[in-house]
């Protein structure tokens, strides 16, 4: 299949992921990460179970990264995620998702001491005023004010702790095998929010679990942006380079956009587009600069991979 068709299918299945996690908030945020991740589990045990175990030692030998990147990328990123659809919308999440790779190169620029040109601080701030206009509803001057939604907060969560993840993907994982470390990712993953979602249970009561829309979400999160989506997307980088790739996630909020319009009747306002646009902007001025001045061969020395499950 085409390059371009395989990473229209990541951008769906990426929406669907917030989409889904709005239709099905009547659960809590930790229920919906520990299932998806369970199911996740289940589906990628017999691909990656022999690279797992055949990395043993590399896994041991570099703990503490991965299990920074463990808990980072895997267990909380779609959490905090789920959490924060449970008090805003799929639209604002979508967006304010997309400031990820920005708040990347911040991180990268502050403990990696990466150079970053002028451009690219135009892009900084062009992604940031963006996500605040989307937050503000367009009214920045009410940034001092005390109305801010939760949700819109537990997204900054997100956001940092998928770049944080990003950057020790950077420098570690090309030491372990793609599928072999998902599998011990997301089973790690599971192990540390069962007694989360026990919790959970305790504060908030036991959520039905018997409708069956609950669990056709549940399926479509573990199996869909978990997984597929990963192999359509490591296929796409193998023909596209993960630069050009990563432009495709950039349409994200358009889709999850057109997604809560028509799925979850979201109201989508002028505002939410022009910011939209604006972070969009930002973000490719932000992050294209650098692949101008870099080489294919160097962001494979430095074990650029691919998003393992957003």
């Amino acid at each position: 299949m085409h390059p371009y068709f395989l990473m229209i299918f990541v951008v769906l299945m990426y929406a669907g992921n917030i989409l889904t996690g709005k239709a099905i908030n009547e659960l809590p945020p930790f229920t919906i990460a520990f299932f998806r991740l369970l199911v996740a589990f289940i589906v990628i045990f017999p691909i990656g179970y022999k690279s797992a175990r055949e990395y043993t030692g590399t896994f041991l030998e570099y703990k503490k990264p991965f299990l920074v990147m463990t808990l980072t990328g895997i267990t909380f990123f779609n959490t905090f995620i789920y959490g924060s659809l449970q008090f805003t919308t799929a639209s604002k999440v979508s967006i304010l998702e997309t400031v990820i790779p920005v708040a990347t190169v911040i991180l990268s620029a502050i403990f990696l001491k990466e150079h970053l040109g002028k451009v690219q601080w135009l892009g900084i701030v062009l992604s940031f005023v963006g996500a605040l206009w989307v937050v503000m509803g367009g009214k920045i001057s009410t940034l001092t004010g005390l109305n801010w939604n939760i949700g819109d907060a537990i997204m900054i969560g997100a956001i940092f702790s998928w770049a944080i993840y990003s950057i020790f993907v950077k420098r570690y994982m090309h030491q372990f095998p793609a599928y072999g470390a998902l599998l011990v990712m997301t089973g790690i993953s599971v192990i540390v929010l069962f007694p989360l979602v026990m919790l959970e249970w305790m504060l908030t009561g036991i959520p039905d679990l018997a409708h069956a829309n609950l669990w056709s979400g549940l399926l479509y999160l573990g199996i869909f942006p978990s997984f597929i989506a990963l192999l359509c997307y490591n296929r796409a980088v193998d023909q596209l380079g993960a630069s050009q790739a990563s432009i495709f996630l950039n349409f994200l909020p358009v889709v999850t956009m057109t997604g809560a319009f028509l799925w979850l009747g979201e109201r989508i306002t002028f505002m939410q587009a022009a910011g939209a646009l604006v972070v969009i902007t930002g973000v490719i001025l932000t992050t294209q600069v650098k692949k101008n001045i870099s080489v294919n061969v160097k962001e494979q020395a430095e074990g650029d991979r691919p998003a393992f499950n957003k």
